[in-house]
């Protein structure tokens, strides 16, 4: 019976030890639509999402001037995230091409990610 605890003693500190810190990342999304036609609402699908890509998370564009931004923050142990931005709730961006990605540090991060609505170039500013 003491050999059986002392090796679940063990292997729950060799697990115990294997689980990685997480940190706080916030990301803002920013994404100008200026000249995409017909829109009447922009979101983002991903994998960091509680529905990961089953459900669209809304953008907003409080001054309607095309550019429609989203905050998110979360404490987490993950290595980035993967996303697209879909407009009217079914149009996926960059058609037939990769997913958006951000890589995280192994630290607590404030991220801007910048980029135009079907175009795949961006500026992600990390503070």
């Amino acid at each position: 019976m003491k050999k059986t605890i002392t090796i679940l003693a063990i292997g729950f500190v060799i697990l115990s030890s294997c689980v990685q810190k997480e940190y706080e990342k916030k990301v803002t999304f920013i994404v100008d639509t200026n000249g995409v036609v017909e829109i009447k609402s922009l979101g983002i699908k991903g994998d960091f999402l509680p529905n990961q890509w089953q459900e669209s998370y809304a953008l907003k564009d409080s001054n309607n001037d095309g550019i429609y931004e989203v905050t998110f923050t979360e404490k987490t142990a993950v290595a980035g995230i993967n996303f697209k931005f879909v407009k009217n709730g079914f149009d996926y961006e960059l058609k037939d091409k990769e997913n958006r990605e951000i890589i995280f540090e192994y630290k607590p991060e404030v991220i801007t990610y910048k980029t135009k609505f079907n175009n795949p170039t961006s500026e992600i500013i990390k503070k």
